[in-house]
């Protein structure tokens, strides 16, 4: 069975995306993995390192990786996605909102 040209050049273009698609995935699964190690280091060296530097960059690292998650490995990125992007963003908003107004409460 064969197919017509459009189909075929329809194919083609969207084996292409999807090989970009898997490299960009393949990336950033290893950066992932390269911050994780990262973050385990901070750890296995924490009495050369200062340790009020510790936590604050694990946060950091972690935040990096969520946001990787959700744009490579959950597609936030692609079209369509606008919706969910803008209640997850929205929640995190009303998240640390929340805490920061608590945590003033506490300690103030």
């Amino acid at each position: 069975m064969t197919m017509d040209s459009n189909t075929q050049s329809k194919f083609e273009v969207r084996k292409e995306m999807n090989k970009e698609d898997m490299k960009q995935q393949f990336i950033v699964f290893a950066l992932t993995i390269f911050l994780t190690i990262l973050a385990f280091a901070a750890v296995l060296f924490a009495d050369t390192i200062n340790t009020w530097f510790i936590a604050p960059f694990i946060l950091v690292l972690a935040i990096v990786q969520v946001m990787f998650q959700l744009f490579y490995f959950m597609h936030m990125s692609h079209k369509g996605h606008e919706a969910p992007a803008l209640f997850i963003f929205s929640g995190i908003l009303f998240a640390t909102a929340i805490i920061a107004g608590l945590s003033t409460i506490v300690w103030w």
